[in-house]
């Protein structure tokens, strides 16, 4: 998949093949594929009587976007032609981080929004990189996530902790099944990481521990 992708992107100044293959894929349907919290997650051994706002991640242009992110280049990007974000990557992020805290049974309210006018602590972050990058072999591929999180208290905005979580899984192969088995893993990784670090960040122990 990424071989292709990358002659055609590298032949567009002569052939036009990238805007030609683009006209020709206008009407047909992308498969959707849905990042969700990891099967897998920690367990808060007690739950603190506050509440969590976990804000949509923010992400340049390239990542905002229900498109699948493939870097041809230090400065170059693509799509996957065939399979697309269930919603925009920030938003889909979203969504992923607030199923892993619910599911943590760390806080007394965890969500998009608080309920009142204010929450307690708010999960600010930025996305920045989550894409996958063809090996120098071009048979097989990295897909790579960057996040940096801050936990904020709502009550005067200061950032009580912050951290950056990066993690790379390596594909066997550049079939768009394969890649977005990489994604999963990774988004898994990094999710399962944030969910650790504002446990010790807030003082709590995992069930396990």
């Amino acid at each position: 998949m990424l071989r292709p992708l990358l002659l055609c992107l590298a032949l567009t100044a002569l052939s036009g093949c990238a805007a030609l293959g683009a006209l020709g894929r206008a009407t047909e349907p992308l498969d959707v594929h849905e990042l969700r919290a990891p099967e897998t997650t920690p367990v808060a051994a007690a739950s603190q009587g506050i509440q969590l706002v976990v804000e949509v991640p923010a992400a340049g242009g390239a990542i905002a976007t229900d498109r699948i992110l493939v870097r041809t280049g230090d400065t170059q990007v693509a799509y996957l032609p065939d399979a697309r974000w269930s919603e925009e990557a920030p938003v889909m992020l979203q969504s992923a981080m607030v199923e892993t805290f619910l599911r943590a049974d760390a806080f007394r309210y965890v969500g998009r929004r608080p309920l009142g006018a204010a929450g307690d602590i708010a999960l600010v972050s930025e996305l920045v990189d989550f894409g996958a990058r063809a090996a120098p072999d071009g048979e097989s591929a990295v897909v790579e996530m960057t996040l940096v999180a801050r936990l904020v208290r709502e009550e005067d905005a200061a950032v009580t902790a912050s951290r950056s979580f990066a993690r790379s899984v390596e594909v066997s192969d550049t079939s768009t099944p394969a890649l977005l088995a990489g994604f999963d893993r990774v988004s898994d990784a990094v999710l399962t990481d944030l969910a650790r670090w504002v446990f010790r960040a807030r003082g709590l122990r995992t069930a396990e521990s």
